[in-house]
């Protein structure tokens, strides 16, 4: 009898005195009152939880959709338009540099210190439009063209930088504008729905029948609001960035044409343009050629 109840341990628990196997905290008494799926780093349980609500979250909204309609579903396109508009713009102005203002700001006070080598090198390094046309206007008057054809070639330069950057901004602002539109007409298509069943009901009328309707054609409202605000939002950030790159080009222009560089004694122009003449060139940069006679 004794041999038996000493060798016959219960099912699943350890023998006394045996080796536990596995890290600290699974098998011992830390680990003892936590589930399986948590005991497994909890990414079994964590995995199904956001899968679930992923699920959810998409059978939400199709029942909006389905119950908005046509109208949501056109709302639902232009939303995904905009946000790949948007996405792109960002991607088009970090590129640019275009919140880089300090650059042409230090190239220009430079410029006034008589320091235009340094000048010059600062404008070049850097992707700003303005700093860009800064560079453009540099070689012009160390080339000796004349003031005239320079600002001409300068601001030539500089229409096609900006509308580059306004490139894209129209459809922005059409989807802005028809956006809360295009919600109002599915909000009265709704009530015009509602109230036709309401009418069809005759003298048995359900409340329920024209709550339900009004709540259908408000959500078509709400989501031509909520298209509607981010896209105007984003629209005027990027219309504000676009007239600081034009006030900038226009202020760098008046102070460059404004300060007299022939003080520079430093100012290598030879070694600058021939090391800024390839650079430019691969930015997209028009290079002044020197002046001839007759120019």
């Amino acid at each position: 009898m004794t041999d038996n109840i000493t060798t016959a341990p219960a099912s699943g628990l350890p023998v006394a005195g045996e080796a536990q196997d596995g890290p600290a905290g699974i098998g011992s008494e830390e680990g003892a009152g936590l589930p399986a799926s948590e005991n497994a780093a909890g990414a079994p349980g964590d995995a199904a939880d956001l899968s679930s609500r992923t699920l959810s979250a998409l059978a939400d909204a199709a029942d909006l959709a389905d119950a908005g309609g046509p109208v949501v579903l056109i709302l639902g396109a232009m939303s995904i338009f905009a946000l790949t508009i948007v996405l792109a713009k960002l991607m088009q102005f970090w590129l640019a540099r275009v919140s880089n203002r300090r650059s042409t700001r230090d190239a220009l006070a430079l410029w006034r210190a008589g320091r235009a080598g340094d000048a010059y090198a600062k404008a070049r390094s850097s992707s700003n439009p303005a700093a860009r046309i800064l560079t453009l206007a540099m070689e012009g008057q160390a080339h000796g063209v004349p003031e005239p054809k320079i600002r001409e070639q300068c601001y030539a330069e500089a229409q096609i930088r900006v509308e580059a950057l306004r490139g894209w901004m129209r459809p922005l602002e059409v989807i802005a504008s028809l956006a809360p539109l295009l919600g109002l007409f599915g909000t009265v298509l709704g009530m015009i729905e509602a109230f036709s069943k309401l009418e069809a009901a005759g003298s048995q009328v359900d409340p329920a029948i024209l709550s339900g309707g009004i709540w259908v054609a408000l959500l078509t409202t709400a989501v031509g609001l909520a298209v509607a605000i981010p896209v105007v939002a984003a629209a005027n950030w990027f219309e504000r960035r676009i007239e600081r790159v034009e006030h900038d080009i226009d202020t760098g222009l008046a102070c460059l044409f404004a300060t007299d560089w022939r003080g520079d004694e430093t100012f290598d122009l030879g070694a600058s343009l021939r090391s800024g003449t390839e650079e430019s060139r691969d930015r997209g940069v028009h290079v002044f050629r020197p002046a001839t006679a007759g120019e």
